[in-house]
């Protein structure tokens, strides 16, 4: 089975020697840098979280008015009276009662028929098209890389969660960097009494001495109020159900990469981009159950997220984007699964965003081969973000891509 991982991806393509300025980054790095040069508020941040395996589109928004949709998939369906409704006819997939929320709140963007011209079947193929943004020809840096590229050098710039680095913060000249999971650790014992005697600072310390005085109280001073936010549960939120997760095989960390994202984002990190991922979502057997639990991971990590952004001062800073590297067939195989497809929904979510429908939905009676049309373009998507979150030219980016997707946000 043709499989995709960043690690895998990075090797293909030569982009693990592109951008030599990655770097792997410590909770305490970050959290120093928060402290020293906090991003200011008001700056727009993108979290983009990326589901590995290809999440099947026709089960997450569901066309539950049109009868082909029950014909095509009579053991995989989903009820009418069970679906979520929203509008135009669909509904998001029953576990997603928090996105659902998001949506009557107004701050879910449901971009529909996404995809991108001649659309490939294999994992490693679309995955590098979305993750470079340039399904024509072949490149090796990816579009938020090439973002980082019109940067000043700063490795606290662009941040994914886990030891690899994301394709697409790959650059030509630099790269984003990686937070490997896990907490805070100082020295303790003899040696951190010591250390933090350090720390403490005199009037006869030289600016050298001062500085490091300075950075040794700070770390020692997050130890203690930054490490047990980041070791503890979040926030409890009364609107929040809470529920058992699953991975059905993929990275079932989502939540805990979401929950140490935004207190990261709460302290202050001067970052503008972070990425973050869940894998599992190749459903080729048994899809209604693996494919609802997952969903219910996404959409209680993600709504759990926003939710500890409330009342940070933060929280109208960030946009967040969920996509998969294609759809799935339109017909249930015969496990009760689904094979590769093409095109699929994305979420653009956030305090900015106009909440609601956007592109046009694929007619289920107008297939190409079996598969869904593609009715919008992703570096629609990714110009707009570029353009109004990172305040760069998406023409520069994205091979001189025009495209947008208008009103999206307010």
């Amino acid at each position: 089975m043709d499989t995709i991982s960043r690690r895998k991806f990075l090797q293909l393509t030569g982009a693990a020697t592109v951008g030599a300025g990655a770097a792997m980054l410590s909770i305490s790095e970050i959290a120093e840098a928060a402290i020293t040069r906090p991003l200011p508020s008001g700056t727009p941040i993108v979290v983009v979280v990326t589901l590995y395996g290809g999440n099947d589109g026709l089960n997450t928004v569901v066309p539950y008015t049109d009868s082909l949709y029950y014909s095509m998939r009579p053991d995989i369906s989903y009820k009418p009276e069970t679906v979520l409704p929203l509008s135009d006819g669909l509904g998001l997939n029953p576990a997603m009662r928090e996105m659902k929320s998001l949506w009557d709140q107004k701050k879910l963007a449901v971009i529909r028929g996404v995809g991108y011209p001649y659309p490939d079947h294999s994992h490693f193929s679309s995955m590098a098209i979305w993750q470079t943004g340039s399904p024509i020809s072949h490149i090796s840096s990816g579009w938020l890389g090439r973002w980082l590229d019109t940067q000043s050098a700063d490795p606290m710039l662009a941040i994914s969660l886990g030891s690899v680095p994301p394709p697409l913060f790959a650059g030509v000249k630099r790269s984003g960097s990686a937070l490997p999971l896990g907490g805070l650790v100082v020295p303790s014992g003899k040696l951190g009494m010591r250390c933090q005697t350090l720390g403490k600072s005199s009037i006869n310390d030289s600016p050298l001495m001062a500085a490091a005085a300075t950075s040794m109280g700070n770390l020692f001073g997050l130890s203690d109020n930054v490490t047990g936010a980041l070791k503890g549960p979040a926030p409890a939120a009364p609107d929040l159900p809470v529920i058992n997760g699953g991975n059905a095989g993929g990275d079932s960390s989502l939540q805990q990469q979401l929950d140490l994202v935004a207190k990261l984002i709460v302290a202050g990190a001067p970052t503008k981009a972070w990425s973050v991922s869940l894998g599992g979502f190749d459903t080729h057997a048994n899809e209604a159950n693996a494919q609802s639990v997952l969903l219910g991971n996404v959409s209680y990590s993600v709504a759990r997220f926003l939710n500890q952004l409330k009342g940070s001062g933060r929280a109208s800073d960030v946009t967040v984007l969920i996509y998969s590297e294609f759809g799935r067939r339109v017909k249930a195989n015969a496990s009760q699964g689904t094979d590769h497809g093409t095109s699929g929904p994305v979420f653009v979510i956030g305090d900015r965003i106009n909440g609601g429908m956007y592109g046009d939905q694929p007619s289920l009676s107008k297939l190409i081969d079996g598969d869904l049309a593609v009715t919008t373009d992703f570096r629609d998507i990714y110009s707009s973000i570029l353009e109004r979150d990172l305040k760069a030219d998406p023409a520069q980016i994205l091979n001189s891509w025009k495209g947008r997707v208008n009103s999206l946000y307010k």
